[in-house]
Formats: structure tokens, C-alpha cells, sequence
């Protein structure tokens, strides 16, 4: 077990785990545990504060190993644990994080990359073959990925990106070749796994992590390679529903470059949570005119409402190049 995990007592652990499978997930676990547990892993759930990374991912490690020690000499534990997570956390938000506790167990190298300086990450594999350093990148978390980029030379950065966003899972032997070159720094071991790493999506995270402006002339240089492919990554680096993450000074600048007719196609698919905050930096009148003709408006095709969102999400991009809004996960200040 990492140092990570063992700063936390068994019952820390425990409420840390059932923190992350959500209401109705922790729900089912406690009703099958004893009125004493329940109460102490209730109280550790209440004065959970600052939980890191690192913590949470060696709880899931701790998990993940247990499982193997329990299941019948190891046999079929993999599965386990991923249908497990999967089912606990979502496709999504659970993918990366299994593929790097099950491959860390056999890739040491790996491994103590995620406990490195991003500079010093930069300096063992930028004269390493764009390939591979894509790999370690995908391997990474976003923002840690995005921080190594961002020390790796400018020439370099746009080739790797788009590696990443081609990258169609890691097989064995790319895996080996890895390890091969993180053994020589770390004396680390590879027995071979599959992980499902890289895609457009893991491209977008990077991206979004990066400083502001350095994103950009990542994508032009990628632009020039593959037009559409950059077009699908920046479709996932900001989508219509992050615009609730856009602080209020943002959202009024926005509507202000926006026409009522985007603005009403775009509300026709959003939820109530956005449409609140949008009303809420429009003037009273301006808002009620708006409600009114949602209501008196009938339904409206899909492909309308995603293209008045991209639309919308065109001049936020658009705005954030110019420094005066701010998106989700970027760096920079409101000028």
C-alpha cells in the first residue's frame, strides 16, 4: 500500500471510498453493515476535509489489491474491480483512473512518474521518440500532462497532442517499449497490460489544463495536419454546459455577443441549472421576455440546439483568445 493511503486510518479509507460512489451507492453498502461501523464510517464520511489525489487513487490501489487477495488466487479480478468502479463512478470519470491502478501494479516506471516534478518529467523524455512521449502524457493526470507540455519545446507540443488524440488504447508492447525506457531511470518492471489511453478526449483535458495562449498555438500547429481531428478535440475541450463554471461578469459579456435567437435554441436543450444562471445576468425584462418564448416555442430539432450551442460556444472560445472570458480549467486572469 502506498504512503498515500497509509496517512489514513482503515475507516478514513473506507469513508473516502464511499465518498466517491455517491449517495445512493454508499447507501447500499452501509444497509449491510453493522450499526457500530456505520456510525464510525458515518462520523470519518462528516470530518473529511483537503482529500488529494494521490489519496484517492492509493484508496482505489488498496481496494483494487484487496479485491485480488480475496477473489480466487487473483482470477478474473481485473474484471472485477473494473465492473466495480465502473458501476460506482461512471464510464467516465472512472476509466482513466481504473486503467492506471491496474497498470501501475506492473509498471513501476510509470508509476513514480505521477510523484515528479512536470519539469523533471520533461527533461527524462523529451529526447524520447514523440510516440512514446505521447504515451506517458496519456498515461498522466490532465493537468500533471498539461504541466510537463508546457516545459517540452514548442517544435515538440503540437506533434505530441496530436499523437494523443489519435492514440487508440496502449497494447503490450507499447507497453514494454515503455517500460524499457522509464526501467533505466527507475528499475522498473512490465508484465504487460492493455490500457484504454489517449483519443481526442485526452487530448481536450491536456489542452484545457494548459496556460492561456499556449493552447492556441498548440492547435494552429495541429490545424495544419488535421483540421478536423483539432475541430473534434476543441468540441470536447469546452462544451455548453461548462458555461456554468463561467462567473457572472463572463456570463453578461457573453449574452451581449450572443443573438436572442441563439441564446433561445441554445436554452431549448440545457438544463435548469444553466438556465437559471443565464437569466439571472440578463435583465429582469429581458429575462422574462426570454422565458416566455421558450415557453411559446414548440419543439425544436436537435440539430438546431446544437448548432446555436456551438454557435455560443464559438464566441466564448472566441472571447477567452481575446482574454476576456475565462473557460473552465484554463489558467489566466479576466482583463
Amino acid at each position: 500500500m502506498s504512503d498515500a493511503a497509509t496517512r489514513r486510518s482503515g475507516t478514513e479509507r473506507a469513508a473516502i471510498f464511499l465518498m466517491m460512489l455517491g449517495e445512493q451507492g454508499a447507501a447500499q453498502v452501509l444497509k449491510h453493515m453493522a450499526a457500530k461501523d456505520v456510525q464510525r464510517v458515518g462520523a470519518a464520511m462528516a470530518q473529511l476535509a483537503k482529500v488529494s489525489r494521490e489519496e484517492v487513487s492509493a484508496v482505489l490501489e488498496s481496494f483494487a489489491c484487496n479485491v485480488e487477495n480475496e477473489t480466487s488466487v487473483g482470477i478474473g479480478s481485473d474484471d472485477y474491480v473494473r465492473k466495480v468502479l465502473t458501476d460506482a463512478l461512471g464510464e467516465d470519470k472512472a476509466g482513466g483512473l481504473i486503467d492506471r491502478i491496474l497498470l501501475g501494479r506492473s509498471s513501476k516506471g510509470l508509476e513514480a512518474l505521477k510523484w515528479m516534478e512536470p519539469r523533471a518529467i520533461a527533461d527524462i523524455i523529451r529526447l524520447e521518440h514523440p510516440q512514446i512521449v505521447a504515451i506517458v502524457l496519456a498515461y498522466l493526470e490532465p493537468d500533471q500532462a498539461a504541466a510537463v507540455l508546457g516545459h517540452l519545446p514548442e517544435w515538440l507540443r503540437a506533434d505530441v497532442v496530436l499523437r494523443i488524440a489519435t492514440l487508440d488504447g496502449l497494447q503490450p508492447n507499447a507497453l514494454n517499449e515503455l517500460d524499457e525506457i522509464m526501467e533505466k531511470q527507475f528499475a522498473g518492471t512490465a508484465r504487460g497490460a492493455q490500457a484504454s489511453l489517449g483519443g481526442p478526449k485526452a487530448a481536450a483535458s491536456i489542452l484545457n489544463m494548459m496556460e492561456a495562449g499556449l493552447d492556441t498555438t498548440v492547435l494552429e500547429h495541429m490545424r495544419k495536419v488535421d483540421d478536423a481531428l483539432v475541430g473534434r478535440i476543441e468540441d470536447l475541450m469546452f462544451v455548453f454546459e461548462n458555461l456554468l463554471d463561467v462567473d457572472d461578469r463572463g456570463m453578461q459579456e457573453l449574452l451581449r455577443q450572443v443573438q436572442s435567437e441563439q441564446l433561445l435554441l441554445a436554452l431549448k436543450g440545457c438544463d435548469e441549472e444553466l438556465k437559471a444562471k443565464i437569466f439571472r445576468n440578463m435583465s429582469q425584462r429581458a429575462a422574462e421576455m426570454l422565458k416566455e418564448d421558450l415557453e411559446a416555442r414548440g419543439p425544436v430539432r436537435l440539430a438546431a440546439v446544437e448548432a446555436a450551442q456551438k454557435e455560443i460556444l464559438a464566441v466564448a472560445r472566441n472571447m477567452a483568445g481575446e482574454g476576456t472570458l475565462m473557460l473552465s480549467g484554463r489558467g489566466g486572469q479576466y482583463v
